[in-house]
């Protein structure tokens, strides 16, 4: 089997910057580095990665794992393409941060596209950098980004969002969605499909997918296929197609493949 050529090495080289703060979410920023670092193997120099905070230095995470930054003061954005705002923990706190603000405010002013992933969303919002924007966050605060910025469209259910050049993301894993979508956009489908297939997750779940999986629900007490779901808990030795479980639940199988999507 013959090898895949080269990626050009014309293309140019993206600088990504991430904005860390103390407990943010470890997966937050790990989750979109290894796929942009991985997606520089396939398409070699595609990507440059840094990570940045305020002050520099190690940041501890939220889970105590610490993550070695450059520091924001001074920091040149000039070559910088892209610009990643984490979540976490400690966003509040890092949201009402002058220093946070001028300095993502002075960074959107040069890059090229700016994003976020889970409540990193409300940095962003802070230094006023989504206003009159369809954004997404974690679904657990969503109604509180609506409410402190009404003039923002909080796309809750969401997996990721991209309003011209802001995308956002929902909650931790959705990072790794939203670094995806970028190396698609960056560098072609093939690509972040090959990607997807290195990390083992899927090679694209669309962005306005739900950030509810159907199947937790299933399992939920008091949802929707509550009933089913402890009946097929009695009869896992019977063969369980689509069409008896449909039967079971009272819908057609097109209801039931329906209900179970939407």
């Amino acid at each position: 089997m013959s090898k895949k050529p080269p990626f050009p090495p014309t293309r140019p080289t993206r600088a990504i910057a991430l904005v860390v703060f103390p407990d943010f979410q470890l997966l937050d920023a790990a989750g979109p580095i290894a796929a942009f670092e991985i997606a520089a193997r396939f398409a070699p120099s595609a990507y440059r990665l840094r990570v940045l905070s305020l002050e520099g230095g190690a940041v501890r995470s939220s889970s105590g794992v610490a993550m070695l930054t450059e520091s924001l003061k001074g920091f040149s954005f000039a070559r910088v393409d892209t610009l990643m705002a984490v979540g976490g923990q400690g966003t509040r706190k890092a949201a009402i941060e002058p220093a946070m603000q001028r300095a993502l405010q002075r960074a959107a002013k040069q890059v090229r596209r700016i994003s976020s992933v889970c409540s990193g969303t409300f940095l962003l919002a802070a230094a006023g950098l989504v206003d009159g924007k369809r954004v997404t966050t974690h679904w657990r605060h969503a109604a509180l980004l609506q409410r402190l910025m009404p003039d923002v469209r909080v796309e809750q259910d969401h997996i990721y969002v991209k309003d011209g050049a802001v995308w956002t993301s929902a909650g931790v894993s959705a990072g790794i969605d939203l670094a995806l979508a970028m190396i698609a956009k960056d560098l072609g489908p093939e690509v972040a499909k090959d990607v997807a297939r290195e990390m083992v997750v899927y090679a694209q779940r669309p962005g306005g997918q739900t950030q509810h999986s159907s199947l937790l629900e299933i399992d939920a007490p008091g949802g929707r296929f509550a009933a089913l779901h402890a009946w097929m808990r009695d009869h896992l030795a019977e063969d369980l197609k689509v069409e008896q479980l449909a039967a079971q639940a009272a819908m057609s199988p097109a209801q039931f493949h329906a209900r179970l999507c939407a």
